[in-house]
């Protein structure tokens, strides 16, 4: 059965970068966009790489423009904005289809994956978030406007870093 670790996919800065990498960690996978109502969630997913990461947790953001044209910059235009407005220090990611025909491998994944709270199926907006566990197996899906330090986010982190 495949998992996250299978995949690799384009850093913002070009380079092809396998997944697996990342076994062992805990991943929150996230469809980020610079122009969306929900772009303060880069606020709190950087506040959550921060405070876990010492244990093994690993923000992934993946720019998309698919959902309103929200994300139109290119690679080097999001990446100074992240930096700039967020101060983010997460990996990201190269932009990418989230859902349709172009949809990337890493969401082709994500998506088919049974998952709960939110079930799997396309992508609706900006800020979908995804935990996987260090096995590579998506542990649960949460809808664009869950807050990143929600309760609900914050104990499928906590609980899989125990």
């Amino acid at each position: 059965m495949a998992t996250l670790h299978d995949f690799s996919a384009k850093t913002i800065d070009g380079a092809e970068q396998p997944l697996r990498q990342y076994a062992g960690k805990t991943l929150l996978v996230v469809n980020v966009a610079s122009r969306c109502g929900l772009t303060p969630h880069y606020t709190g997913l950087e506040e959550l790489y921060r405070r876990y990461h010492d244990r093994g947790f690993v923000v992934l953001g993946f720019p998309c423009n698919q959902f309103g044209a929200q994300e139109p910059g290119t690679e080097a235009d999001i990446k100074q904005f992240c930096s700039t407005k967020y101060d983010v220090t997460f990996p990201l990611f190269a932009k990418i289809d989230v859902n349709g025909a172009q949809r990337h491998a890493v969401y082709g994944f994500l998506t088919t994956q049974a998952t709960a709270p939110e079930g799997p199926g396309d992508i609706v907006w900006n800020f979908t978030k995804f935990v996987v566990d260090g096995a590579g197996k998506v542990a649960a899906r949460f809808a664009p406007q869950t807050e990143p330090g929600s309760a609900e986010i914050v104990g499928t982190i906590e609980k899989l870093l125990a």
